[in-house]
């Protein structure tokens, strides 16, 4: 296996490769699920580097194999682009109007391209194999758990994944990670309250859909603070509610929309089931009934503690002993990484792309969002140590 500082001089080295690629993504964002642009041009670069893959619409497998039998462990990079106009003035400006790639993934995928170009030309100094997952739809439909289902995580079985996101508020050098939960799940309770409409001159003739929902929203605002603990992330929110049609009649029917964000899916399971009972509850005292409809989104992302410590290991020996910034809290933000690190041990982490000197420090989802590229063969480098320890582990 290469010394590791040896990874780290080959990434460097295909610098000017990383920002051909990055720059030509980003020129032409796709939506989730019409990556086909972008696909088209993984698969170019897979070819020449003589490394096998299969396509399914615009998900890409690849494998790289090393010699002799051992682990298998995945990279992972998302594709898609996001529906922003770019108001950044550069010569690689987004030529789509309306979108962009405001969240980094064009960066993502040169830097996996550029892992597997560093692992094509190393096949013979490891054991095992090296997968390659270049997913679509992490920002809308979840391209991670499509691409499970599809089979990514066999054949061969794949014992680990690593993940990355360029994080402008992090310097280019640096790196930032958590043990646990990282990113929250996502999870919208549509809710409706049933009442009985009647003049609002006679109260008694009916059961007021309006004065139920608002017991009920004071109760729900209630849940998080008596039954998760303060060393948990939970928030719930109502963001929409409806209901009644004339100052004088009482509603018979008022729907609300909540989203709540937990950091275990253990505590989303329990509150959910809590948003239940109070519904039920608070609206049959009141000669009411009511409906929850849940729709689940992205579970919470879970990262494996050993692996974190690896990646945190290949960092501090490539980047030296400071380099390695560690998060605090959860985010409750979602993230479809989540997937991968529910069926292997895994580890998700922030790679720094900022640079205030330069004025790289717009957050992700902005029109102004950019990268200091200097973190392509870094986080090139960073895969790829990370990835060698885990094959030897």
């Amino acid at each position: 296996m290469l010394p590791i500082f040896d990874l780290l001089k080959q990434a460097n080295a295909m610098r000017p490769w990383l920002v051909e690629i990055r720059r030509s993504i980003h020129k032409n964002p796709e939506p989730g699920l019409e990556e086909y642009k972008t696909a088209d041009l993984i698969e170019k670069h897979l070819s020449g580097l003589d490394i096998e893959y299969e396509r399914n619409g615009t998900a890409i497998v690849g494998v790289v194999r090393g010699t002799g039998h051992g682990k298998t462990v995945a990279l992972r990079a998302d594709m898609d682009a996001l529906p922003i106009q770019e108001e950044n003035e550069v010569e690689y400006k987004s030529q789509r109007p309306g979108f962009m790639h405001a969240c980094g993934h064009d960066a993502h995928s040169a830097i996996l391209l550029g892992a597997a170009k560093l692992f094509s030309g190393m096949r013979s100094s490891f054991a095992g194999n090296i997968k390659l997952f270049f997913q679509p739809a992490e920002e809308s439909t979840g391209g991670a758990e499509n691409m499970i289902k599809d089979g990514c995580l066999e054949n061969p079985r794949v014992d680990h994944v690593l993940g990355l996101h360029v994080q402008p508020y992090l310097p280019v050098g640096k790196i930032e990670i958590k043990k646990g939960a990282v990113n929250g799940s996502s999870t919208s309770l549509h809710i409706f309250v049933r009442g009985k409409s009647c003049h609002a001159a006679y109260p008694e003739q009916g059961i007021d859909a309006i004065m139920i929902a608002g017991h009920l929203i004071t109760a729900l605002h209630s849940l998080v603070s008596h039954y998760v603990s303060p060393l948990e992330s939970a928030v719930l929110s109502i963001g929409c509610i409806n209901g009644g049609s004339r100052s004088n009649i009482l509603a018979d029917e008022v729907s609300m929309v909540a989203t709540l964000r937990t950091s275990s899916n253990s505590i989303r399971d329990m509150l959910v089931e809590k948003v239940k009972a109070l519904a039920d509850g608070i609206s049959a005292g009141f000669g009411g009934t009511a409906q929850v409809n849940v729709e689940y989104g992205y579970i919470a992302l879970i990262n494996d503690d050993r692996v974190v410590d690896i990646v945190v290991d290949s960092a501090r020996q490539l980047l030296g002993l400071d380099s390695v910034a560690w998060k605090e809290k959860p985010s409750m933000g979602v993230e479809d990484f989540s997937y991968f690190a529910r069926e292997r041990p895994s580890a998700f982490y922030n790679l720094g792309c900022g640079n205030s000197a330069r004025g790289i420090a717009a957050a992700p989802h902005s029109p102004r969002f950019d990268i200091d590229e200097d973190c392509l063969p870094i986080g090139v480098a960073m895969q790829a140590a990370a990835a060698l320890s885990l094959l030897q582990q």
